[in-house]
């Protein structure tokens, strides 16, 4: 594949799958928004308590299924052997009802004793015990995800995220508007049950051979998704614990107003431009997964990847910078504008959260389960005692400082794994996109900072246009950009005479 074609192909699957997710961010913009005024910041507060707890039951029991999946999907998919793909899939299926039911059994049993540790009294005993049922909805969900993901549907993965955020707005509006917080846990629960529809429906648009597995075949493979899902699960568990840890501690130290806040704070940040990464992880884990034992391919996927994911969120983040006042009056109301620096701060980190996410998948793609799990327990460590102190010195303002302190340390460990274990290094076409548009960050930082007047506004501006337009220049360079804007307002496809 020539270096021109390996860029198109990373652009092309993250606009396949990013448009839709255009649509999306203006849903949870949308659905945030009546959040923000129909139960403000304490019930944004309960909201991410309820789903942050539930989010350590899932990952202790999931065992990493809807990931590790994908690769042995992609794997079987990739011989063309149309029993070989029944088989995982059939195998798969099982495996989701087994560890989801356990999860929702698990979840169950312990409500009362997870209302009185994140809330500290047994108010919410029932709503963690209905809420439960969330974890075998969702464990089924992702098994069907796992199928399209891995099989390369990316256009039914595109539909049913675009699908489930809208009928995920339509159902929790109306329920928050009747009945205020009482209007949570039905929300939750009728938002999970609709992914789970529409991932089964389009999964059922693949057509998959029938085959009928025995318990011995189940085991044997089975045994291979979830030694690798299993390693994977604990990693994403101390994400979670670290997660509620630090929702809990905020809660406890100040009010549950702040965690509301908090939770603000990160999904302008961090779920609007997670979203991005969503787009470009759903083709790039299985394409990465194909080239994992050539190193010089590995190395040139991930550049690839990096340097298209900074070119498309550096503008973003520099708006985020200039414009995080005005976007958290829109988003939310004017209670949550105590959260402005937090948000700057924050995307700062994103630069290096950006390059670490590109280059956290090699450990996915290689299997490489111990290094991942490692990986992930000292970076989150580290990030935990950074949030509790930054929170406890400096409020919402230290909880971004300690955000970029975080990733910037998490970007030289990933690194210097990944450069020691597999030979990994950064093009030269790297730094030069990441320092530019690292420096127009900055820039933007420090002036809005430390003046905020309509001259300021007009130079930031002017900033961002650098960095757009320095984007689009990169962009073109590397895939031209141009034919094929010009090819698609013409009619033809990429490639026709």
């Amino acid at each position: 594949m020539s270096t021109q074609n390996s860029y198109r192909q990373i652009f092309k699957a993250t606009s396949i799958y990013g448009g839709v997710q255009v649509i999306v961010i203006l849903v949870a913009i949308v659905r945030s928004k009546f959040i923000a005024v129909l139960l403000g910041p304490s019930g944004m507060g309960v909201v991410t308590l309820i789903t942050a707890t539930m989010g350590i039951i899932r990952n202790a029991t999931e065992f990493g299924l809807g990931t590790s999946a994908v690769k042995s999907i992609a794997a079987a998919h990739s011989t063309g052997d149309a029993t070989r793909i029944g088989t995982v899939i059939a195998v798969l299926r099982r495996w989701v009802w087994i560890t989801g039911l356990a999860a929702f059994a698990l979840a169950v049993i312990i409500s009362p004793w997870l209302s009185r540790l994140t809330f500290g009294n047994d108010n919410y005993t029932v709503a963690f015990m209905l809420v439960a049922v969330t974890l075998l909805l969702t464990q089924i969900s992702d098994g069907q995800s796992a199928l399209l993901q891995g099989t390369r549907q990316t256009k039914y993965l595109a539909r049913t995220t675009l699908y489930g955020s809208l009928l995920g707005l339509f159902i929790s509006i109306p329920l928050y508007y009747a009945f205020g917080e009482g209007g949570i846990v039905p929300a939750i629960i009728l938002s999970a049950a609709s992914v789970l529809l529409l991932n089964w429906f389009f999964a059922a648009k693949v057509p998959v051979a029938r085959v009928k597995v025995d318990k011995a075949t189940m085991l044997h493979d089975g045994k291979k998704m979830l030694s690798l899902g299993f390693i994977l699960s604990l990693g994403w568990l101390v994400s979670s614990c670290t997660s509620y840890i630090i929702r809990v501690f905020i809660n406890k130290q100040g009010n549950i107003a702040d965690v509301g806040l908090y939770n603000a704070g990160l999904t302008i940040v961090g779920t609007y431009v997670g979203l991005v990464f969503t787009s470009m992880g759903t083709d790039y884990y299985p394409r990465l997964s194909a080239v994992a034992d050539d190193r010089k391919k590995l190395n040139r996927e991930v550049n690839h990847q990096t340097e298209i994911a900074l070119l498309i969120l550096a503008p973003m983040l520099a708006a985020f910078i200039v414009y995080a006042n005005f976007g958290i009056i829109i988003l939310y109301t004017k209670e949550f504008l105590q959260i402005n620096t937090m948000i700057q701060w924050s995307a700062l980190g994103i630069f290096f959260k950006t390059v670490s996410w590109t280059i956290g998948f090699v450990f996915l793609a290689k299997g490489a389960s111990k290094i991942y799990f490692w990986n992930e327990l000292i970076s989150n460590a580290y990030q935990l005692i950074l949030n509790l102190a930054g929170y406890y010195y400096l409020g919402m303002t230290g909880l971004g400082i300690s955000y970029l302190a975080g990733f910037i340390l998490y970007f030289i460990q990933v690194f210097i794994l990944a450069n020691r274990f597999y030979s990994f290094y950064f093009s030269r076409s790297f730094y030069k996109i990441f320092l530019v548009q690292l420096s127009i960050a900055i820039a933007s930082f420090i002036l809005i900072s430390y003046t905020r007047n309509i001259y300021t506004y007009i130079a930031c501006s002017c900033i961002i246009l650098f960095s757009v337009l320095f984007s689009l220049k990169e962009l073109n360079t590397r895939m031209g950009l141009s034919a094929i804007i010009r090819e698609r307002l013409s009619g033809k496809k990429t490639g026709e005479s």
